[in-house]
Order: C-alpha cells, then sequence, then structure tokens
C-alpha cells in the first residue's frame, strides 16, 4: 500500500490536546495556541482539551500525564519552551515521555525553519513521537514555528502518525 493511500485510510478527525507553555501568556495573548486549535479547526480535527501551563517541568509533566491519559485524546501538541534560555526545559520533560521518537520531525523542522530565519533555526529542540498511544509533538511557540510546522509538518501526516499508531 502507498503512503498516499495510507493516508487516506487514516482517522479523519484527530482528537487533540493542545498544550502553551509559557511564563506570561494566558488564553487572549497565547497566539500561538488559538493558532494551533484554529488550523485543527480548518482541517477538521478536535481540540479536546486546552491549556497553559508554567514552563516549570514538574507542571508541564502533570499537565502531560493527565492528557496522555484522556481516552479523547490521540495526539497532544505542544508549544513552547524548547529554547535553550534557563527557563525553557519543555524539551526534557517531552523526551522523559516519549517511547518511539520521530527525529525527522525535528530534523525537517529545522530545516524547514532554516529556510525562514536562517543559522537561530539550530537552537530549535522541536520533538515528536509516540507516547502511552499517543502522538506526542512539541515545537517552539513563536507564531511562525507553529505556523510552519502545522502547514508543512503536523497537517499533512497527523492522522497518518494516528493511523499507523492504532495499527489502521
Amino acid at each position: 500500500m502507498s503512503v498516499h493511500e495510507h493516508k487516506e485510510r487514516g482517522k479523519k478527525s484527530i482528537r487533540c490536546y493542545v498544550v502553551t507553555v509559557s511564563d506570561t501568556r494566558d488564553e487572549a495573548t497565547d497566539t500561538s495556541g488559538q493558532t494551533i486549535k484554529k488550523f485543527l479547526a480548518d482541517d477538521a480535527h478536535e481540540t479536546t482539551g486546552y491549556k497553559i501551563v508554567k514552563d516549570e517541568p514538574a507542571e508541564i509533566e502533570k499537565l502531560l500525564e493527565q492528557a496522555l491519559g484522556r481516552s479523547d485524546v490521540d495526539a497532544v501538541i505542544v508549544n513552547g519552551g524548547t529554547g535553550i534560555a534557563p527557563r525553557d526545559g519543555t524539551y526534557e520533560v517531552v523526551h522523559h515521555f516519549l517511547e518511539k521518537k520521530l527525529d525527522g520531525f525535528g530534523e525537517i523542522f529545522r530545516y524547514l525553519s532554516y529556510q525562514d530565519i536562517g543559522s537561530a533555526a539550530i537552537m530549535s529542540r522541536a520533538a515528536a513521537g509516540t507516547a502511552r498511544g499517543k502522538i506526542l509533538i512539541s515545537v517552539p511557540g513563536s507564531s511562525g514555528a507553529v505556523k510552519l510546522a502545522m502547514e508543512k509538518l503536523i497537517l499533512p501526516e497527523i492522522r497518518h502518525m494516528v493511523s499507523q499508531l492504532q495499527g489502521k
């Protein structure tokens, strides 16, 4: 079966939990989280949960435990906290949860990002993989990074990733 046929057979609507990691944003100022939710809705996916969490590893871990434990979630999309600043702890927490890493996600994200922002792309620690029977994706929190990830990587593949993970 071709990749195209696999994609066509995948679930049509993926149930997603959106997490924004930020010390400063709230729902009104979380343009990246809102952008992810809009992209999902425009592509006929469902946002079954949304939360903003402080960039504190214990808080991120607790929220991911909850999101990954929900039966109405196929994928968790996290934005923010992926850089190298002292407060950026998302990558370490996400990395801890990943059972099967999709290294190509981060590699291609950085390649595409490099085309937009140049050498600063090397500081991105975007990551994806499987965790507890779900897809777990982590991208930088800038609006440009979220838009890039959603348009070029997440939306084109999320149905396929979930169907592969669920054995369908």
